[in-house]
């Protein structure tokens, strides 16, 4: 293992069974890739459609570590005090007013101390010395400014706090960034990453996936419920059912005691997995019950 190694996995096949223990069902390539972020200790960055399980590959990661999952969920308009850290200002007032004798100097002293600063996800995640997953979601729906910010942390693992000097990872998180390609992401954050791309899974893992999430579930109606979820995928709707929605619809048609699926319960619960009406009506169209 490299010195940039976090040592979680001792080869691909234990990712498969390890990470099959928590309930994920990964692929050889999949694993391959995660085994190597771990060996490396590269930032692993996960892209793929919605719902395919790239969120809960960090989850089952951090479970198979026994590590604290810490997680910055991006956004349109998200800065740097939302992911790094920034001050309490409410309770530096407080001092302030409390301290009304004191020269500026020495209440500065005071109000810029560890006690005053409240630590966001990437400051949290390089400050702890206990195992640590660092999720860092829907990196894509982030501004390009906090791409240079996500290289600076991640290149040292280290975090420079002005007033306080430099925090540096006593012990390196697992990274992973995910995305779903909704805009590119820089070239240079590319670079710093092992990538990982999670499509939908083919027919055979994803009828293994509902076995093991809906254990109730008929076997023939497991591969009618693929079969469909395939078809839909093959049409030009607005968004395609993840994994997850077949999961979901699964379980709904054991909410209703479903034995197979005929046109009328197709009809009546595709709300469960397609989320726009237009979908819905081009799927009952086209659709095909077998």
């Amino acid at each position: 293992m490299s010195d940039g190694g976090t040592g979680i996995f001792e080869s691909v096949d234990d990712v498969v069974e390890q990470l099959a223990e928590t309930g994920y069902l990964a692929s050889n390539a999949v694993a391959t890739t995660v085994f190597l972020a771990d060996r490396l200790g590269n930032p692993l960055l996960v892209e793929g459609p919605a719902g395919v399980g790239k969120t809960e590959l960090a989850k089952a990661v951090a479970t198979v570590a026994e590590a604290r999952l810490v997680r910055l969920q991006c956004y349109e308009g998200i800065d740097e005090a939302r992911a790094l850290y920034e001050w309490n200002h409410a309770k530096q007032l407080l001092r302030i007013t409390a301290g009304r004798d004191e020269t500026w100097d020495e209440a500065r002293t005071d109000i810029f101390s560890e006690e005053f600063l409240l630590p966001r996800p990437l400051l949290t995640a390089i400050s702890g010395d206990e195992p640590t997953v660092l999720l860092i979601d829907e990196t894509d729906k982030a501004d390009v400014e906090v791409e240079g910010l996500l290289l600076e942390v991640l290149s040292d693992f280290q975090v420079t706090v002005p007033e306080l000097g430099t925090v540096s990872a006593s012990r390196r998180p697992f990274v992973v960034l995910t995305s779903n390609a909704t805009r590119e992401l820089s070239e240079a954050l590319r670079r710093r990453c092992l990538f990982l791309h999670i499509d939908f899974p083919d027919a055979e893992l994803e009828q293994r996936i509902l076995r093991l999430k809906v254990p109730g579930l008929d076997e023939a109606l497991a591969s009618s419920v693929v079969e469909l979820v395939g078809a839909l995928r093959g049409m030009q709707l607005r968004k395609s059912p993840s994994v997850a929605e077949t999961i979901d619809w699964a379980r709904t048609l054991l909410a209703l005691g479903a034995d197979t699926l005929d046109e009328d319960v197709v009809r009546d619960s595709l709300g469960v997995i397609l989320k726009h009406q237009d979908d819905v009506r081009r799927a009952t169209e086209k659709l095909v019950v077998p």
